[in-house]
């Protein structure tokens, strides 16, 4: 896959963005990354640690914006290897389908989902990873949990904007919430 970086057109200058963010929601994507077992039962959940502009550390799915003319797909496959590395070897299927979409807004409590900068529309994902992740980008790290240590209320008070909600939903998909 070739990577996109901020110099590829279909990406909007700063100023464009926060233009655009202002009048409009955005597509986004968030992916929880997960091991599987061979039968196909989640038997991990990757999430990253990443530094919030606030300064404070937060856990976080793998999220970023869908590009202008961009698949869905694509867009998956591009914050998966921009956040978990190039050999994360992503398993996106061959016709991706959401669990859920989540809603973030500016304004606090519209929704759990809470973005200061913009009302953004996520398409949320489950993907099962199956090479050898590194953090990569803006990520410090990333932790591998139990299904059972992820919906732990430590682990979801360590995860910003509504997204621990977002990873409980995940897991009471594939049959996991403990």
């Amino acid at each position: 896959m070739t990577e996109k970086t901020e110099t590829t057109p279909a990406w909007l200058a700063p100023e464009e963005l926060e233009s655009v963010r202002g009048r409009m929601p955005i597509l986004y994507i968030d992916a929880v990354p997960v091991r599987v077992d061979d039968t196909g039962v989640v038997t991990r959940v990757g999430l990253l640690l990443r530094m919030l502009p606030d300064g404070t550390v937060s856990r976080a799915l793998v999220s970023g914006r869908v590009l202008h003319h961009e698949r869905i797909r694509d867009a998956l496959l591009r914050h998966l290897e921009k956040d978990l590395g190039p050999v994360a070897l992503p398993r996106i299927p061959v016709s991706p389908q959401p669990f859920t979409v989540a809603e973030y807004f500016p304004t606090p409590g519209v929704t759990p989902y809470h973005d200061p900068r913009q009302h953004a529309v996520s398409l949320a994902y489950i993907v099962p990873v199956a090479g050898d992740c590194r953090p990569r980008q803006d990520a410090l790290d990333l932790v591998w949990f139990t299904p059972e240590e992820a919906a732990s209320p430590m682990v979801q008070e360590e995860m910003a904007g509504g997204q621990g909600v977002l990873l409980r939903q995940a897991l009471a998909h594939v049959g996991r919430l403990p």
